[in-house]
């Protein structure tokens, strides 16, 4: 029950209430969906259906860039499917993912034989080529080259693992760091934001990578099960023979001191990470933005030298999110929740850790760069007496039921037919 694992955190207790009974308008009010046409309902479907993460602050952003965005997203998950999807031989794969970015001027092209869970977006494509095309000019350029530079980067590392960290940096530029160039560009297109910051691609880049290592390194385990290998040859084979030896409990430690070389490189890029949410001006976009980093950094926080990355699903608490969410919506908020979680890490850091002094170092930068020092950082945790935390938590546990069935029943007008 997602209450009782934040019982040791009352904000988030706090916060998770205010979430179910409608808080969360605040950060991602509603869309009119009656006023679209069936074709760009269909697609808010399909985000909805496919995006655990990003559907809610896709939906929460400013005008036509809403759409734009929505768009992009599942072209690229459409085009992640193919990437994704083992049934599909080699020879036939490759073509496609090339070849992804002219689909979008294909009206008929849908492919209909991936078994991967989000194929409706492949089989169902031309209503989402539909709306691409009806997207303005310049949204429609941006998508279509991001798609193709994309594609070509998914079909090089089909064919070769990811060795060097250098490759690992090309393989998450190739897979995040375009996406973090295309919203960009994307954004300035709009005129929401000045055109620096769809002209700063290597920033832009910092963005998607941050975000993609952290799930590379949490996912290590459903990863290596599942016969996919994105840890870098370059880190693993310093602890291991083979990288699904990780996982083994004799190498725990060793496997620890790998974990943390990843986290730490991981880390390097957030400083580029608070230069560029510094520069953001519209709200919706800021939000968009800075959410998934902060919910990311409180991730990095958890896996480092945590061996449930080794044995299991790793992973913040809903609470915890949600009190993210709700309070990332500012630069001061962000550089708070950004030292916090560093400060984390800095506390779980080992005298033995052979990744120490980097990890030290790179901290050093952050709190530098954040540009708040410690002592002037608002505390994120609320003080409760004991007394007051035990009734807290009673009445909690007597009404989540009641609150959690009312407030799906007062947020159910205006939902998404068929959701």
């Amino acid at each position: 029950m997602d209450i009782v694992k934040s019982l040791g955190h009352p904000e988030e207790i706090f916060n998770l209430f205010k979430f179910k009974m409608g808080g969360c308008r605040s950060v991602m009010p509603k869309l009119d969906y009656e006023s679209m046409s069936d074709s760009l309902r269909t697609c808010y479907l399909y985000l909805n259906q496919t995006s655990r993460s990003f559907a809610a602050v896709i939906q929460a952003l400013d005008g036509e860039l809403r759409h734009a965005v929505c768009i992009f997203y599942l072209v690229l998950r459409a085009l992640d499917t193919v990437e994704d999807d083992m049934t599909i031989p080699l020879d036939k794969k490759v073509p496609m993912l090339n070849d992804f970015h002219t689909y979008l001027y294909q009206e008929e092209w849908c492919f209909t034989e991936s078994q991967e869970k989000d194929r409706q977006v492949l089989e169902d494509f031309p209503t989402i080529s539909l709306e691409f095309r009806n997207l303005a000019q310049e949204y429609r350029d941006v998508i279509s080259d991001i798609c193709h530079r994309m594609g070509v980067g998914m079909a090089e590392f089909l064919e070769k693992n990811v060795g060097s960290m250098k490759e690992w940096d090309q393989y998450c530029h190739y897979v995040a760091g375009l996406v973090g160039i295309g919203l960009s560009q994307l954004f300035s297109a709009s005129q929401l934001e000045d055109p620096e910051v769809g002209k700063d691609t290597e920033l832009a880049n910092s963005m998607g990578l941050f975000l993609q290592k952290t799930n590379i390194i949490r996912d290590y385990l459903e990863d290596t099960q599942e016969g996919r290998a994105f840890w870098p040859q370059e880190a693993w084979s310093q602890f291991a023979g083979r990288l699904e030896d990780l996982a083994q409990s004799e190498k725990l430690e060793k496997a620890l001191s790998c974990l943390n070389l990843l986290v730490t490189d991981a880390l390097r890029h957030v400083p580029d990470v608070i230069a560029y949410l510094s520069r953001l001006r519209n709200q919706s976009v800021f939000n968009f933005c800075a959410i998934p980093q902060v919910m990311a950094i409180a991730t990095l926080s958890t896996c480092y030298n945590n061996p449930m990355v080794f044995q299991g699903v790793v992973k913040i608490r809903k609470g915890q999110a949600v009190t993210l969410m709700m309070e990332a919506t500012n630069m001061r908020a962000v550089q708070t929740i950004i030292m916090q979680y560093s400060q984390e890490i800095l506390q779980k850091v080992s005298l033995n850790d052979p990744s120490r002094d980097k990890t030290l170092h790179i901290l050093a930068v952050i709190r530098e760069k954040s540009a708040l020092s410690q002592s002037s950082l608002p505390s994120r945790t609320h003080h409760l007496s004991p007394m007051y935390l035990s009734a807290a938590m009673l009445l909690a546990a007597l009404s989540w039921q009641y609150l959690s069935t009312t407030a799906a029943q007062a947020q159910g007008t205006g939902d998404m037919p068929g959701q």
